[in-house]
């Protein structure tokens, strides 16, 4: 479970440019839950994600998954238990590698390492495997550079990478936004399908509002650092597109965007 306590961020403090972001937030996400975030810039949604993988440090508060704090561990130690994929396609991989030397490197995260092959070839068949299972056909591609590979491809890797080891928690960067939207719909039906098969606490930030409602099963609406709107069960299910369009426009307008 992640529980964010009465988290506070304020931006440039001391300067004309100052913005208090979060003022004691709170959120707690339940194990197994997929949570998707929407709002508009500025607010407060990617921040969030930032905090929880401690991309940004806290003035305030706490953040614990499964009952740990982790606000003061660096984010190489929060990593070891959670999985990110970004909205670039290129980043979380290197384009210079393989596929394959990307799988592995994945695949020894957390581990120790030493002077040992980078790659288990024990462990080729396996990699095979996961990218068939993706239906893209890449697992005919193990010995191809990241960099040669389309961004959905890049992606779809990216997404397998992030989860090869045990997780606590996976966060979803916005990933889709860089896809043309037939590629952006297979990667969700891709994301949708490694959280439920491997039942992962995920929280994905998108601005796609169908997403949001069709994937998942608890929608939040962020606006300057609160949470406006928060649907999960049957509430979110009875929630239309209508509903959620109207809410975020009240908000961004409010917002003077």
């Amino acid at each position: 479970m992640l529980e964010i306590r009465e988290v506070s961020k304020t931006y440039n403090p001391g300067t004309v440019t100052e913005q208090r972001l979060f003022d004691r937030f709170s959120l707690t996400v339940e194990d197994g839950q997929f949570v998707s975030i929407v709002g508009s810039n500025g607010s407060g949604k990617t921040s969030l994600l930032n905090i929880i993988c401690g991309s940004i440090p806290i003035d305030g508060g706490d953040v614990l998954v499964g009952g740990e704090s982790i606000a003061r561990k660096k984010d190489f130690q929060r990593y070891l238990t959670m999985g990110r994929v970004y909205q670039d396609p290129s980043m979380g991989t290197c384009p210079n590698l393989t596929m394959l030397e990307n799988l592995s490197l994945a695949d020894n995260k957390g581990k120790p390492f030493g002077f040992t092959r980078g790659v288990n070839k024990k462990r080729v068949n396996e990699y095979r495997a996961e990218l068939e299972r993706l239906g893209l056909g890449l697992e005919d591609k193990l010995n191809v550079k990241m960099g040669a590979l389309s961004g959905g491809q890049r992606q779809a890797v990216a997404l397998l990478m992030a989860t090869m080891t045990p997780l606590k928690f996976l966060i979803l960067d916005e990933h889709t936004a860089a896809l043309d939207p037939k590629t952006a719909e297979v990667i969700m039906r891709l994301t949708n399908k490694v959280v439920r098969e491997k039942r992962l606490t995920a929280m994905m930030v998108t601005h796609n509002l169908r997403y949001a409602l069709e994937y998942g099963d608890r929608v939040l609406m962020m606006d300057r650092g609160r949470a406006v709107l928060d649907r999960s069960g049957a509430e979110k299910q009875n929630t239309s597109m209508d509903d959620l369009l109207a809410q975020f426009n009240r908000i961004s307008i409010g917002s003077g965007e």
